[in-house]
Formats: C-alpha cells, structure tokens, sequence
C-alpha cells in the first residue's frame, strides 16, 4: 500500500479526534453545501426557463407566418391555405405540427363592465390535447365541420375581471364597418399565468372572424408553426423562409416576445454569479482548512522528515486528505441537492405567487450533462487547489516543528 495514502487514512476525521475531527467535518460540510446549492441553483433556473417558454411556445408556436403588410394592427391580412408554402411545408422534416389562427378585436360585455378583447380564432388543425394543460375549469370550443357552434373561452383573468363563469352567455362587439356583433357562450376558462396573453386574448373559431371579415373558407390570419426543438430555432429559420411566398413573413417567438426572453437570458447571468460566488467560497475553505489541519500537524510533518520522508511523500499524504474531504462532501451535496430536486420535482413542495412568477410551483428541470459539468468542475479546481497549501510543507524544518507546540 502507498505510505502516503496509508497515513493519510490514519489522520482522517474518522481516526482523529477533538480540534482535527471538527475541521475535516466543516469542511465536509461546506463543500456540501456549495455544490448542493449549485446544482438547486442550476435545476430551478433551467425549469423557470422551460415553463416559461413552453408556456410562450404553446400558445404561440415556434413561429408565426403571416401576410406582410406595413400595418402594426393586431388584425392580420388574410393568406390562402392552397399558398405555397401552405402545401409545401410538409417535406420539412423538423416541422411536427401547424395551426391555423386568425386575430379580431372586440369589446366583451360582461355583467357590469365592458372589456377590449383581442379574439384568436383557431381552426379543426388546433391541437386541443396539447392547450388542455391551461383549461382549469371547463372544456375547449367545438368546432363544426360546417357554419359555427358560438363558443369561447375566457382567460381567468378576464372571467373574474368581468365576473364570468361557464355557461354565461355573453355579447361580443367587433369594431369595423358596419359593427357587427356576436352572442356567443363561455365554454371554459384557461389560465397561463403570463400577462401578455391572460390580460386581452379569447379563444373563439376561425370560422366566425373568417364570416366577419367576409373572407373565403380556405383564407387564414396566419399559421403557427412547432418544431421538433425549440433550441435549435435561429437553425431552422432560412429552411423555412426558402419555401415562403414572397408575399410571406416569418416572425420567431422569441423576436415576438423578445422582453419575455431577453428576461430568462439575464437569469443566466444572475445565476453564473452567485454559483462562481459559491464555488469560490468552497474552494477557498477547502484550501484554508487544510492549511489549518498542516500547521496542527507540524510536529508530526517535522518527526516524519526526521526519519527521512521527502516533501513530496508529505505533501501527498494531506493532498490525499484533502481529496477524501473532497469526494465525501460531494457525495453528500448530491446527495442533498439531488434528493431536494426529486422531492420539489415529485410532491411540488414549494409553492411560488403566479402573480409574480408565473406558476404555482417551483419548477425543476433535469440537465444532466450540466451537473456532471458542475461536479467535474469542482473536482478540477479543488485538486488544484489543494496543492497550494501542502506547498509550505517543504517550508517546514524538523528540529523547529517538533519542538513545535
């Protein structure tokens, strides 16, 4: 067995007692709670990010393609399915699913109050299976293969807003020459969360702003397009724009809702911060306590020079030392970071305001390949710094440390 290794086995907390025990077990626990926190830090931002996005992408797919015009109106100009790119975006492998839609303004009256809307139209190719996550109370529209049922869903917002429930019968005043109206039936309520789409939107049918706007059956506001990987969307954009009319435009999400994501990419920043702030902190108590346990050890470093041990067999035995404080504390910060993870991920432990966060839980999102990252990091680092102090060992000169007290 290697010496160094054999006597640094023989120091470690489990054999030492009193001043040395304490020392090895708050730098366990140091370690530990670093990476714990690292890795908590790295789960909850990762699924803040997804939730808020699927939540941006599942109402508004990946992108939207639209006729181009030189109007900023929320209502669009209307396209033809039979379009080019209408027909031809099927031979675009990555493309999985797209949706019709179409926007028209109103004015909901409600019990007391009258409300400026902005009602999206959707059509039979709407993925009902996937919205059926936001429907809290309720069901979603039915559409009729021919004429329209009348039915629409409010946001939670808007319902209580205008003090609307299910099956209340409502009035829908569209603005335009000459103003038209509609009575139409709330059918259910969905909450998002995020105010840009709970604060004005209505779901209602295709077909009814497609009457209103006297266009043709096969004409369309626009269509929403989901891809197979929303991290690859600035990849997909030119492949797309090469099928599209030249009268076409196509508009990402994420240039849609840029304030929304350049918020999540600050997160980023904030989060790299406080875990380099963390990771510092550990390392540097890895490397001050282990100085600490060298300078308690002196007069044993001075005895084993005496009997003729180089510097490199007595650095070796606290680089070890250190190494075994080094794998139990990251042992434990798994263990604790990852248990608290499955925990939050399983039983949603920690409640969050949707007000302020837009949901009702911390969210947690599993990234492996980012916390074995983290982990080997650690390792890196901490080794490295590790030598650092076992280098004042060759500093030490035996007569003086053994007299050492």
């Amino acid at each position: 067995m290697n010496l160094s290794y054999f006597i640094a086995k023989r120091i470690s907390f489990k054999k030492a007692g009193g001043f040395s025990a304490t020392i090895h077990k708050i730098a366990v626990g140091s370690l530990a709670l670093g990476l714990a926190v690292s890795l908590i830090s790295f789960m909850v931002l990762g699924g803040f990010q997804r939730t808020v996005s699927e939540k941006v992408y599942g109402f508004t797919g990946h992108y939207q393609v639209q006729r181009f015009t030189m109007s900023n109106a929320f209502e669009e100009a209307p396209f033809s399915l039979d379009s080019e790119f209408g027909q031809g975006y099927k031979q675009l492998p990555f493309i999985e699913k797209v949706q019709s839609f179409a926007h028209k303004a109103a004015l909901i009256k409600g019990n007391e109050e009258v409300e400026g809307v902005l009602m999206k139209g959707i059509g039979k190719d709407f993925d009902a299976q996937a919205f059926q996550r936001y429907v809290i109370e309720g069901r979603m529209i039915s559409i009729p293969d021919e004429g329209s049922s009348n039915e629409v869903m409010l946001s939670h917002l808007i319902a209580n807003k205008l003090e609307l429930s299910v099956g209340d019968k409502i009035t829908l005043y569209f603005v335009q020459d000459p103003p038209r109206y509609r009575r139409v039936e709330v059918v259910g309520i969905f909450q998002t969360y995020l105010e840009n789409f709970d604060e004005k939107i209505i779901i209602g049918e295709l077909q009814t702003i497609r009457t209103l706007n006297d266009w043709k059956k096969d004409q369309i506001g626009g269509m929403e397009i989901y891809i197979d990987d929303f991290s690859k969307i600035s990849s997909y954009t030119h492949a797309i724009e090469e099928l599209m009319d030249f009268d076409l435009k196509l508009v990402s999400s994420e240039d849609k809702y840029l304030e929304i994501f350049d918020w999540l990419s600050l997160l980023d920043n904030n989060v790299y911060v406080f875990i380099g702030l963390i990771g510092f902190v550990a390392v540097f108590n890895m490397g001050a306590i282990l100085f600490i346990l060298i300078m308690e050890r002196t007069q044993m470093i001075g005895l084993l020079k005496a009997l003729g041990s180089s510097n490199k067999q007595i650095q070796q035995i606290f680089f070890w030392n250190g190494i075994n404080i080094l794998l139990r504390g990251m042992l434990i910060g798994n263990a604790i970071g990852l248990g608290i993870g499955i925990l939050q991920d399983q039983f949603k432990l920690i409640p969050l305001d949707p007000a302020s966060y837009y949901m009702s839980y911390v969210p947690i999102h599993w990234n492996w390949p980012v916390y074995i990252l983290i982990n080997f990091g650690i390792v890196l680092l901490t080794a490295a710094v590790l030598w650092i102090p076992v280098m004042v060992i060759s500093r030490v000169e035996p007569i003086r440390s053994i007299r050492f007290d």
